[in-house]
């Protein structure tokens, strides 16, 4: 079934808020942000947008709206198949080596052509020394879970996101841990946390 208009700007504010955010909007945001005049008019987009499979959402859970396969697949097919870049060779970081030019190519359609992926500009520095730092932009796959050691953004208590590494320890809790040595790992219960994604690379630029 076809979007109406206002179905399709539902759709693409939720998917822009989760883009810039790395979570999903809560009812209240979508009517500010569209202007919409009540919440009952939100419950009724989100109703019709998920029947029509472009939304998933979880009950009695705090900003548990989804993007549903269907959307990401469209949004696939409307953005380049490829977006590659020359690979000139490798180049020394230790002890020179001979420089040998290549004729291959490095393809970012993994990560622009896939409508789970979304970035982040890095604020503050709890992983330096995971070598991700203030102003860095970070590549990430939206996710619901995350394996012990692995570097997410989480949604902590419903209300602030953070990076870190994601840890399961004992008594049904989760250990966020950041890679600075002068912090302290967040220590919460896991029915407090929210995966929202997995990163997936580190972009720095030095000519800002």
């Amino acid at each position: 079934m076809a979007l109406t208009k206002r179905q399709k700007q539902v759709l693409d504010f939720i998917a822009n808020f989760v883009d810039e955010n790395g979570y999903c909007p809560s009812y209240e945001e979508i009517a500010r942000g569209l202007q919409l005049a009540s919440l009952a008019t939100v419950h009724k987009h989100i109703s019709v947008l998920e029947a029509k499979n472009y939304l998933k959402r979880g009950f009695n859970q705090s900003r548990s709206l989804e993007l549903a396969p269907r959307y990401l697949q469209e949004q696939r097919r409307a953005r380049p198949a490829t977006l590659e870049i020359p690979l000139a060779g490798r180049i020394a970081a230790g002890s020179p080596v001979e420089a040998v030019e290549q004729s291959e190519t490095l393809n970012f359609a993994d990560f622009v052509g896939n409508g789970n992926t979304y970035a982040l500009e890095v604020r503050g520095d709890s992983m330096i020394d995971d070598h991700i730092c203030n102003g860095d932009l970070i590549l990430l796959e939206r996710a619901a879970e995350a394996r012990d050691g692995d570097i997410v953004v989480a949604l902590v208590a419903g209300a602030e996101t953070t990076l870190k590494r994601f840890y399961r320890e004992t008594g049904d809790k989760v250990r966020l841990q950041p890679a600075n040595s002068a912090l302290r790992p967040i220590v919460v219960p896991a029915r407090d946390v929210a995966i929202q994604g997995r990163l997936l690379a580190v972009l720095r630029k030095y000519n800002r």
